[in-house]
Formats: C-alpha cells, structure tokens, sequence
C-alpha cells in the first residue's frame, strides 16, 4: 500500500521504528489509559506480534498529529491461522481449511479525542488499499467491547447471534478460559437501536461488509474488553459497499 490522502488525513505504512512508536503510544493511550486495562511499562502499548506486522498510520495532513492507527499480519492461507493473534484466544482449526490469502486486522484505535467520522473512512480506505494489494480473500480480527460486562451489551450480542453468526463451515470454537456464549445463553429478540448504538465501529462497519463473529465472546480482563472473532470474505462483501470504500480509497 502506498501513502495517500484524503481531505483533512493522510494515510500510511509506518517506515521507521520511531513511527511505530507513535502507535503504541496512542494504542496505550486508546486501550489502557482510557480503558482501566491492566498498566504496562512505558506507557507504550506492546506485543510480539508487532515485529511481524505492516503498520497503518492514519495522520492529520497539516499538524502530522496520529489520529488514527492499526496493524496486518498478511498470512498466506488458512494453513498459517494459528500464527494471528485471534489464535490465542479462539479455537480455529475450522479456518485451516480456508485456501485464499488472509490478512488479520488489529490494534484498531482511535484517538480518544477525535470523533471526526471521515477518520474511519480513511481508515478503510487504507485497509481496502492494503486488501487489493496483496490479493487478500478473507479480513479477520477482534472486534472489542470495552470493559468486560456482558449485561451492558446484551441487545447487541442478540442481534449477532440473530443475524451475523459465522458460517458452521468456518466458526470459531471457544479456547479462551473465560467466555460469554451469547449464542447458546440469550433467549431475547434484539432491540435494533439499543444493538446498534452500544456496537462498537469497527464491528459495525465489519457486519456492513457481510462480516460474521464467533458464536462466543472472549472475557479478557488484562485488555479490560470483550471481544468477538470478526471475518469477513472479501468476494462477499456487498458491490455497493465495494464500490464505496474503493472510491474513498481511490
């Protein structure tokens, strides 16, 4: 993917070390400092995946301000699935089978202070750069509700579980030690409007492009979240949609 921007935002792979920097420091500030999540040294958001992935800096064009920032872990098919991250947490031997090139998103993060919604359409815009670069089949991830009650997010677990539940040919299985079976526990029809606003964006705008979750939600006290296996196969996504977020990317 090459650098590229789009009104007020620019949008780029990060080069340098310094650069990757910069988006642990706002993954800190998005996923700890705002969250209660468990502390790490350094006020800097790490991991192991991090040496292994492309990451994408979304940047304010006039200040060089990060606003936005996330991660991909290209993987060649289904036969590497247990290298990603989501493996950690969930069962996927069912995807071994999947035979296309994948990318695993992650990391997403907005600044806490940005609410401007053409963020995120730059944010896609790069994904969607990304994705038709490298020929990607299949774009998956978790997707994260802050904090880690169940209770608070019932209306939008019923509507997953009514209407976005993953193929059976390629569903997660729960490995995690501390899950929430939405799917086997909720008995209660969704109220659309309640679903909707307590949806997180990313998942929101995963499920607009044909996406489907895990039949489970991971309990993840450390991250302070709870979080749902996301996919989505590129060549279901809606034309519309398509058309879309390649004229952004455009």
């Amino acid at each position: 993917m090459t650098g590229f921007a789009k009104g007020r935002y620019r949008a780029r792979i990060a080069g340098t070390d310094a650069d990757i920097d910069r988006a642990q420091a706002l993954r800190y500030l998005a996923f700890v400092a705002e969250t209660g999540a468990e502390p790490q040294p350094g006020g800097r958001d790490t991991d192991r995946f991090d040496a292994i992935c492309s990451h994408i800096l979304i940047e304010e064009a006039r200040s060089g301000d990060l606003v936005c920032c996330f991660r991909m872990l290209p993987l060649t098919g289904g036969c590497e699935i247990g290298r990603s991250y989501s493996a950690q947490y969930y069962e996927l031997s069912a995807l071994e089978a999947f035979d296309g090139p994948m990318v695993e998103m992650g990391r997403f993060c907005i600044h806490p202070d940005r609410h401007d919604p053409d963020i995120l359409r730059v944010a896609w815009a790069a994904m969607t750069r990304y994705v038709d670069d490298h020929g990607v089949e299949m774009l998956f991830g978790c997707s994260s509700f802050r904090g880690t009650d169940a209770d608070s997010y019932l209306d939008a677990f019923a509507m997953l579980k009514e209407r976005h539940l993953a193929p059976k040919r390629w569903l997660p299985r729960v490995k995690a030690p501390n899950v929430f079976r939405f799917a086997a526990k909720l008995r209660r029809k969704p109220d659309a409007k309640q679903a909707m606003l307590r949806m997180p964006p990313l998942l929101r705008t995963y499920l607009m492009m044909g996406g489907w979750v895990s039949d489970h939600a991971v309990v993840d006290r450390h991250m302070n979240t709870l979080h749902v296996f996301t996919g989505v196969e590129i060549r279901a996504i809606p034309p519309a949609r398509k058309r879309l977020l390649r004229a952004v990317a455009g």
